[in-house]
């Protein structure tokens, strides 16, 4: 049995509701006749959110803010992350081959069961500007914090910089916490 009032109550907020978006629908038409873009309209409705805390764990899980909600990812994705993190000034990707053997000694902490032939080929790949293999990696840890954050925030946590230039993750350093 429902109740009268709480469905009464229900109506009302939803007639409330329908008739605010008209006068917000009116309003953003106004806005577009002044001549506001549909792109600066959207993004004052974004509220910005604080920037949370990642943390590093000892045994290299990822983590963000004070609730610790981990970030999952792949070994040698991960290794890049971390890469990445350990770089701030960025990397531009011609220049990976120079980061191998950094790579390499990251991804053997993170996958300690050791480094096979086809890790070091993987390796090998993803440190290679003429494959594809890095902006798959990056795209694959954009994914992992796209899907935890919200998009507004998202692009501080992960690599990306302009073609030809060096790439990093914008995330100001005291926000990142590396635990010992």
């Amino acid at each position: 049995m429902t109740n009268t009032k709480d469905t009464t109550n229900e109506e009302l907020k939803q007639f409330h509701c329908s008739i605010l978006m008209a006068e917000v629908k009116e309003k953003v038409q106004m806005l577009k006749e002044y001549g506001m873009s549909e792109a600066e309209i959207v993004s004052s409705f974004r509220i910005s959110q604080p920037l949370k805390k990642l943390v590093i764990s000892r045994n290299y899980r990822i983590f963000l803010g004070d609730e610790r909600k981990e970030v999952h990812m792949e070994p040698l994705v991960k290794a890049v992350y971390l890469l990445f993190l350990q770089h701030p000034e960025g990397i531009i990707f011609k220049d990976l081959p120079d980061y191998r053997q950094e790579l390499a000694g990251i991804y053997n902490k993170v996958r300690p069961w050791g480094l096979t032939d086809r890790a070091l080929q993987s390796i090998e790949d993803v440190t290679n500007p003429l494959l594809n293999s890095i902006n798959e990696k990056c795209a694959r840890i954009r994914k992992a914090f796209v899907t935890k954050l919200d998009s507004s925030v998202a692009g501080h946590y992960y690599i990306k910089g302009a073609r030809g230039e060096a790439k990093k993750i914008d995330l100001p350093r005291d926000k990142i916490v590396w635990e010992r």
